[in-house]
């Protein structure tokens, strides 16, 4: 890529990078970066920092992000489609409303990032920290979310129909329960399902003793049996 927009070339971005690499160590003549809704389509940005970088509505689609640091950046409307993201760590980044369909964010570090309202459908999530993460309303239709941890996510409001869950962490997360929010998952995330269902029925005295029994012993040796 030689040009990025009607202004910024690749030496530029450069040159911005230089500076905000000095202005997150507190040197002398660094710059947060300010890429506000720039044209970065395809830019080779992997393993920059981009931590606190202002980056909204920035056009960054099949760009190459591939272990950035890109913590607690602002990314809210970014355009990510098709994006290489794989091991990047985005943790606390606003990234409301971005639009990450089919990204590649395969073991990305998103703890705690603000994901409301994203379109992250057919996104590729496998693997990916997705702890404590605000995904209120997001589009996760069709997402490869395999083995990604989601423990205490909020997932209200989500659409979830198609998204793979297999292997994935959903201890203490917020789950949404309405037609989009049907998704794959394994025997793990069927039986702790189930035991919360048991739970329900029981407390709300509903007299089926013969489903009861079957869910028990279908929820047989579940991971918190334990302690629930």
């Amino acid at each position: 890529m030689t040009h990025l927009g009607k202004e910024l070339t690749q030496a530029q971005v450069d040159e911005k990078l230089a500076k905000h690499r000095l202005w997150s160590d507190s040197a002398p003549g660094g710059e947060r970066l300010d890429l506000i809704g720039a044209d970065l389509r395809g830019a080779h940005l992997r393993g920059a920092d981009l931590r606190y970088a202002h980056l909204r509505y920035a056009d960054l689609q099949s760009a190459d992000l591939q272990s950035a640091d890109l913590q607690s950046a602002d990314l809210r409307y970014a355009d990510l489609r098709c994006a290489h993201l794989r091991c990047a760590h985005l943790r606390g980044a606003d990234l409301q409303s971005a639009h990450l369909r089919g990204a590649d964010l395969r073991y990305a570090h998103l703890r705690c990032a603000h994901l409301r309202g994203a379109d992250l459908q057919s996104a590729h999530l496998r693997g990916a920290d997705l702890r404590y993460a605000h995904l209120r309303y997001a589009h996760l239709r069709g997402a490869d979310l395999q083995g990604a941890d989601l423990q205490s996510a909020d997932l209200r409001g989500a659409s979830l129909r198609g998204a793979d869950l297999r292997g994935a962490d959903l201890d203490f997360s917020c789950l949404p329960l309405h037609c989009g929010g049907q998704f794959k998952a394994d025997g793990r995330i069927c039986k702790q399902i189930a035991a919360h269902l048991v739970r329900i029925i029981e407390l709300s005295e509903i007299k089926q003793p013969s489903l009861i029994v079957a869910l028990n012993a279908y929820k047989k040796g579940w991971h918190h049996e334990d302690e629930f």
